[in-house]
């Protein structure tokens, strides 16, 4: 069984909440988890967020169905429903004038058979707990992870670099994206955690930990709340995930 809850909170500096969230209901046949941070100008980054979820939540559903449970049509699925919800942003983007320009990040997990099919595009984060390991599943599509990933410049150097928010992938901003999909195990115990950068940039991987296997259920607020105290200089998003 699946229990996840989740926390979603303006932050001290912003005007609106740009970060959107969908989590299933335990009852659900299709457990899915989703989080999109938008970004653009008059509304654009709430609407982009609100769009994208929306979009690829009901492309799972609609299709979930009819294909083969199989490992390979599920990751074709998750990929399939980032492509068309990039497609519906990008077409709204090009209606109004003052949402030109706007974008989100995407990551859907959707859990099936002790797996976890994750579509991934922009800067927000899923991580995976294992018993006492945590470990980043998704690589920030980002100027600055580019770099390190180079070898131009260090992890260290990379959280307080000045291009930090530069994203070279987002969603919605072009008419198509390449989202990255990968499948995961997701056992018994296991605990995921998908965050928008706005938890990354000032809470440590240490107290994510911490705060997940404390208490899945006030994780989210907790971690809120430290991001707050350290400034709230974002939009927070965090959901936590646990196969009980």
């Amino acid at each position: 069984m699946i229990k996840a809850y989740a926390k979603s909170d303006i932050g001290k500096v912003r005007e609106i909440n740009e970060d959107s969230f969908y989590i299933s209901d335990s009852l659900d046949e299709v457990q899915l988890y989703m989080l999109a941070d938008g970004m653009g100008g008059y509304k654009g980054g709430e609407i982009a967020s609100k769009l994208a979820i929306q979009s690829a939540k009901n492309y799972i559903e609609n299709n979930f169905k009819q294909i083969e449970k199989d490992k390979d049509s599920i990751i074709q699925l998750v990929g399939s429903s980032v492509e068309y919800a990039n497609m519906i942003v990008y077409e709204k983007s090009k209606e109004n004038k003052e949402l030109e320009g706007m974008g989100t990040t995407l990551d859907i997990c959707l859990i099936y058979n002790n797996r976890v099919f994750i579509g991934h595009v922009g800067d927000s984060r899923v991580y995976r707990i294992r018993k006492e390991f945590m470990r980043k599943l998704t690589q920030d599509h980002s100027y600055v992870q580019k770099l390190v990933k180079d070898g131009t410049i260090t992890k260290e150097e990379a959280v307080h670099h000045p291009q930090k928010n530069m994203l070279m992938k987002a969603l919605g901003c072009n008419a198509f994206v390449e989202p990255d999909v990968m499948v995961k195990g997701f056992l018994k115990d296991d605990i995921l955690i998908m965050n928008s950068d706005g938890l990354t940039n000032l809470v440590s991987q240490e107290d994510m930990f911490r705060e997940a296997k404390k208490d899945i259920e006030q994780a989210p607020k907790e971690l809120v709340k430290l991001a707050n105290e350290k400034g709230g200089y974002d939009n927070i998003t965090v959901i936590v995930i646990k196969n009980i």
